[in-house]
């Protein structure tokens, strides 16, 4: 069976690690050219190396518009169009609406919503007619989490972009669509959550599991892919059912 992603160019932002991670090994191992971005060069390299396929890391920071310049110039250079654009840098951390800074605040709306929006635009003029750009939203952009209301609120604020850059950009005839994991057993989230509260969280998801970022991966190869040549605007949750509970 021919590879769904062969001949395509895909760039995927915040794939050190975690779910970032399982998208772009997806994307290769469906026969796309990868380049990922990370801010951690020894981790960028070990997931460069781990992905294989000629992947190519890029070193920067998503809330960093310079840095976004220099990935987009090196993009442009090498390959010349990205036909697969894959936005996941993300940030978050748990906050009581009795303890959030405005440190807090910035941060996260920094890489979550800012860095995200200039990611796409400055990524315009390489995207050729049909290609498919995905954002990493999350269920927490359409339900309650507790000490996560300034995460939550990015993350929706992820969702109503993509429906407003759906009319932006209709000259350019691409594709917008977001990608909302639930709990997913990343780095990330056991950094946060100890696993001994893992089956806590497990006992509240229909399919009595965490997520993976393997999982997350085989959902963003459909919709990059020309299985969902028609599917533009929606949100796909990936989350065992928790968010329909």
């Amino acid at each position: 069976m021919r590879p769904k992603l062969e001949g395509k160019i895909a760039v995927v932002t915040g794939a050190s690690a975690g779910i970032g991670l399982g998208i772009a090994k997806a994307f290769a191992n469906e026969g796309a050219r990868v380049f990922i971005t990370g801010r951690r060069q020894s981790e960028l390299d070990k997931a460069v190396a781990e992905i294989g396929n000629d992947t190519i890391g890029i070193q920067g920071d998503a809330g960093n518009l310079a840095d976004l310049d220099v990935l987009y110039r090196i993009v442009q250079e090498k390959a010349g169009r990205i036909d697969v654009l894959a936005l996941n840098a993300g940030f978050y951390e748990f906050m009581n609406v009795k303890e959030i800074t405005e440190e807090h605040f910035d941060k996260t709306y920094n890489v979550n919503v800012k860095g995200l929006l200039f990611a796409f635009q400055k990524a315009l003029p390489l995207l050729p007619k049909g290609a498919s750009v995905i954002f990493t939203g999350s269920i927490a952009g359409s339900i309650g989490i507790p000490n996560m209301s300034v995460y939550s609120s990015t993350k929706a604020a992820v969702r109503n972009l993509a429906r407003g850059w759906l009319h932006d950009t209709k000259d350019l005839n691409i594709r917008i669509n977001v990608l909302s994991p639930g709990h997913t057993l990343t780095p990330g989230l056991q950094a946060l959550i100890p696993g001994a509260a893992h089956n806590g969280i497990i006992n509240t998801i229909p399919l009595s599991r965490l997520g993976t970022p393997d999982d997350l991966g085989k959902a963003a190869v459909f919709l990059a892919s020309d299985d969902s040549a028609y599917i533009t605007g929606i949100e796909l949750d990936v989350d065992g059912g928790v968010s329909q509970y």
